[in-house]
């Protein structure tokens, strides 16, 4: 629930703090005392718009922090939203300085408007003025419906569904109206991809193709020169080889007589032992190496379609086994995307499982449109309109992003009269009445601790004001209630009452809004008050503690 509201320079506050209890509480005050400021202010910290013009005149900054007791579904929000949860409270502060920049924070991190509002959901349900008159709205009638019944996240599914299908049908639209020119670009990548299989070029090949069309067009000259040098070595009349095993011989006698020749024996030993290895490898090489007309034909044949698929695909030889597999998976990639077939097996399940959805959620609106009129009809018997009837009415409707249901209130003031749209029937007072037990029966259902009701009791008095508070009071037992009201039966019977007014300020030029708790004698001044009006008798004051005895 709410704990305490801190308001520092909001449009007429300059500062204050107030602590709240739980059960019903009022608040009250002349009109244009800044009641109505107060709940804007908390509506500003829950995530609300803001401008610089909230700031009070003479201010630089405005600053709104809102207390509030946790549960176990907000303790899991700040844990999603990486905040720490500071024992049993979570601080909710905004605020705005002159050239309109907003910021927000829970627990001091910075936030955005957005996962303000996302906690404020957990945390308080506001009920404005012209709560009767948006109830006249259809689309309203259904999301009041709706909240009631515990269907929002059913419907925010829906919606995503509807929004997949309807997706799928602009695609099924474009692919028949764009087909010529969608089948001409699938035969090209067709061709493409044809061509380059055709082709088969492999990874590495055009290294590999390039080294052997060097070797075979410089043949004769590698045949020439590698028999120059194995003749050199070991086949001429005086080989090199030859030579060298003489002069390796004589060295070693002359090193068996001085053995610093040793050393040099070695290496003479060592380089005649590598020659003759590298003669070796000649025979082999030229064993292996003949001129071949016909290889070097084929392989500059290769190279030529390989240079000529590159410069059409304007890429690097080299890439062209890569470019290969990027084409397939473009081709498949747009095949898929492209076939109506396919399009049209993906819009049946997407629409199948929007109509298993919506049919689901269809029922349960039924399910609680009859208990929401059977609710709604008893609190109007209580708020004097006895005989008078509430319904829900659902009719099927075309698919929409909501379902397909068509909801509408229909309402009969009184016994003997048939049920007609509420918008047809219902005068300002009836509405008054209508839209505050449709608030007070589908709060009663939801799960947000506190609830706010801003002059929704507007358009009511007497006997059915006191009716008003009843309820009000009841639902108390059940939820932190604050409501701002006019009517003395309404604040009579709430459990803690906070009086607004304006006045001066020594060092601040224009009136401040001024809000305090009453204690009992001060509440019997102000219910007299908003009995009497400005002049208060002591017999309204009886007055005033009568009501409040009772």
């Amino acid at each position: 629930m709410l704990r305490t509201l801190t308001v520092h320079d909001f449009v007429i506050v300059d500062s204050l703090e107030l602590d709240f209890a739980s059960g019903f509480s009022a608040l009250t005050g002349e009109t244009g005392a800044g009641k109505s400021i107060l709940i804007d202010a908390l509506h500003l910290t829950l995530g609300g718009r803001g401008d610089s013009g909230m700031i009070r005149e003479g201010a630089g900054k405005a600053d709104i922090c809102a207390e509030f007791s946790v549960s176990d579904a907000i303790v899991e929000w700040l844990r999603t939203n990486d905040i720490e949860c500071e024992e049993d409270s979570v601080l909710m502060r905004r605020t705005i300085d002159c050239s309109g920049r907003s910021r927000g924070f829970v627990n001091g991190v910075s936030v955005t408007t957005s996962q303000m509002r996302e906690l404020a959901a957990l945390l308080i349900d506001i009920h404005g003025q012209n709560a009767h008159q948006s109830l006249l709205k259809a689309d309203e009638q259904r999301n009041l419906l709706d909240r009631h019944a515990g269907l929002e996240q059913d419907v925010e599914k829906l919606a995503a569904l509807y929004k997949v299908w309807q997706s799928l049908l602009v695609k099924i639209h474009e692919a028949e109206t764009d087909s010529e020119k969608r089948q001409a670009e699938k035969e090209r990548l067709e061709w493409q991809v044809g061509e380059l299989e055709r082709l088969g070029p492999k990874a590495g090949e055009w290294e590999l193709v390039n080294n052997d069309y060097d070797r075979l067009s410089h043949a004769a000259s590698l045949i020439e020169g590698a028999g120059e040098t194995l003749n050199e070595l070991s086949e001429s009349d005086s080989p090199v080889l030859s030579r060298l095993g003489v002069l390796v011989q004589k060295l070693s006698r002359l090193a068996d007589i001085d053995d610093k020749l040793a050393p040099i024996v070695e290496l003479l030993e060592s380089a005649r032992i590598q020659l003759q290895e590298a003669a070796y490898g000649l025979r082999d090489y030229l064993s292996r190496t003949d001129l071949d007309p016909a290889l070097l034909q084929t392989v500059e044949k290769r190279l030529e379609a390989l240079h000529s698929a590159a410069r059409q695909f304007k890429i690097q030889p080299e890439s062209l086994p890569e470019e290969l597999e990027n084409r397939k998976n473009l081709l498949l990639r747009y095949e898929k995307s492209s076939s109506l077939a396919e399009l049209r097996k993906q819009e049946i399940h997407a629409r199948d499982e929007y109509f298993s959805l919506a049919k689901s959620i269809s029922s349960k609106r039924r399910q609680a449109g009859k208990e929401l009129g059977d609710a709604v009809t008893a609190v109007m018997e209580d708020l004097h309109m006895s005989g008078g009837r509430f319904a829900v009415e659902i009719n099927a409707g075309d698919a929409r992003a909501y379902g397909t249901d068509q909801v509408e209130f229909l309402v009969a003031g009184h016994a003997g009269t048939n049920l007609r749209p509420l918008a047809k029937v219902a005068s300002g007072g009836e509405l008054a009445r209508i839209s505050l037990a449709i608030s007070v029966i589908a709060s009663r259902a939801t799960a947000t601790p506190t609830l706010i009701f801003d002059e929704v009791d507007s358009g009511v008095g007497g006997a059915v004001a006191e009716v008003v508070g009843q309820l009000l009071k009841r639902l108390g037992k059940e939820h932190q209630v604050l409501c701002v009201t006019h009517l003395p039966q309404v604040a009579s019977q709430a459990t803690q009452h906070f009086h607004v007014s304006k006045t001066r300020v020594d060092h601040i030029s224009h009136p401040v809004s001024r809000i305090k708790a009453l204690d009992d004698r001060e509440r019997v001044v102000e219910i007299a008050r908003m009995l009497g009006g400005v002049e208060i008798t002591e017999a309204t004051l009886n007055h005033a503690r009568e009501m409040l005895k009772r």
